[in-house]
């Protein structure tokens, strides 16, 4: 498809940050994956205009962006606003794929679970942060064993009810809100219109795009990404190439002219937000960029497609390459100055 990587980056915010803050950026995304919490904020960073961690961080800390598994299981970032709806939405299909497993295997079945939401939303009832150690304590205290994954898997469990999500880091540990103290109420969307929003959201930040694409992103049934698409297609373009249909954002302007070199953290949604990812990595470099076990790579991006995977040094002052094809020296370059503009990122915040 002509220019599909340009006109990736630009709606990413990549090729040219377009965000005035990290919440403008998470919100034009949609949702944008966090399970890793250093590089989520560079992927936050980077699509910002002068972000540093310690504005990005802010954000956080007031609530403007909010860390929880509306999808897949997988952490996420949403703007306060979309969390609501877009986890009333998508956690009900993640809670009936794994109920009965929990309940297997983790003892969390239907007499448990309801028995945790009492001790951890008794823990949580004064509005103030709780690291996961401290409500594991709280759960171990209640005759709820927390070990084998059970607390973790029961934190999850009440994220996708809605009840909780999590706060600002307590130095390196996460820590635990109630839902309902940490973001303001506001009018359900009936299911037609949370589609139709998903669908907008998601090709704003991501387009162009498929419904196979969509689907995979948001968890939906494939059927259920169509219903979305058809939803807001007054709002949306179609376009046909070798049998495979794209969606874009009808505002969607021409790609703008910008830096080729982009270092993009590890599961960036440029990479992690789409089913097929053959248009931005060689199929043959797969698993020299997503391993076996899911872990998603830092990547060099050239032109649009991964070039290199990278990582920074013990010391923050450097950066490693494990590069996926042979690089020219203006090449070279043009990832020294990404990295400077990544190493400021974090420097900038010491």
């Amino acid at each position: 498809m002509p220019s599909l990587t340009a006109r990736r980056l630009q709606r990413h915010g990549i090729a040219v940050p377009t965000a005035a803050d990290p919440a403008d950026a998470v919100r034009h995304m949609g949702a944008m994956q966090a399970q890793d919490y250093a590089a989520s904020l560079w992927a936050i960073g980077l699509r910002t205009r002068g972000a540093t961690r310690a504005t990005v961080e802010d954000a956080i800390a007031c609530g403007k962006i909010v860390r929880t598994w509306p999808m897949r299981g997988t952490l996420h970032w949403l703007a306060r606003e979309d969390v609501r709806w877009m986890v009333a939405l998508l956690a009900p299909r993640v809670q009936a794929a794994n109920a009965a497993r929990i309940a297997r295997d983790l003892g969390l079945d239907a007499s448990t679970l309801p028995h945790g939401r009492r001790v951890l939303e008794q823990a949580l009832k004064e509005g103030v942060p709780v690291t996961r150690a401290d409500l594991y304590a709280c759960m171990e205290a209640a005759g709820i064993p927390s070990g084998g994954q059970r607390g973790l898997h029961l934190l999850n469990w009440l994220a996708h009810e809605g009840v909780i999500c999590q706060g600002p880091r307590h130095g390196k540990q996460p820590t635990f809100v109630l839902l309902d103290a940490w973001v303001p109420p506001s009018a359900p969307l009936a299911r037609d219109e949370a589609l139709r929003q998903l669908a907008l959201r998601y090709l704003q930040g991501h387009g162009p795009a498929t419904a196979a694409d969509l689907a995979w992103w948001s968890g939906l049934t494939r059927k259920e990404a169509m219903q979305a698409l058809a939803s807001a297609a007054s709002a949306l373009v179609q376009e046909t190439h070798d049998g495979t249909t794209w969606w874009s954002h009808a505002d969607a302007a021409a790609p703008a002219r910008s830096n080729a070199v982009h270092l993009l953290p590890a599961f960036d949604e440029y990479l992690i937000g789409y089913r097929d990812r053959t248009p931005v990595l060689d199929a043959a470099h797969t698993r020299r960029v997503i391993g076996v076990n899911g872990l998603v790579s830092a990547t060099a991006i050239i032109g649009g497609r991964v070039a290199a995977a990278w990582k920074r040094d013990a010391a923050g002052d450097d950066i490693t390459l494990a590069p996926l094809r042979t690089l020219s020296e203006a090449e070279h370059i043009g990832i020294r100055r990404a990295a400077q503009r990544q190493h400021h990122f974090l420097d900038a915040a010491r």
